[in-house]
């Protein structure tokens, strides 16, 4: 590869990381004590369906 193509080339690949990062930091300042937080969490875990572990009638493994 020619010398202007690698600098070419270098120059985009910190471009996109520079909007990379600006994209990330925008998405959490959006995201901040929303959804994600609620996940990260843990408070659905504790809202678990009643008999949601319990296996359904009829699905048992048949054993050979």
């Amino acid at each position: 590869m020619a010398e202007p193509a690698k600098k070419v080339a270098q120059q985009t690949e910190e471009r996109l990381e520079n909007l990379a990062d600006t994209i990330r930091a925008k998405f959490d300042k959006v995201t901040e004590g929303t959804f994600r937080d609620r996940i990260k969490e843990g408070r659905f875990a504790e809202r678990a369906e009643p008999g949601a572990d319990e296996a359904r009638p009829g699905t048992e493994r048949k054993h050979d």
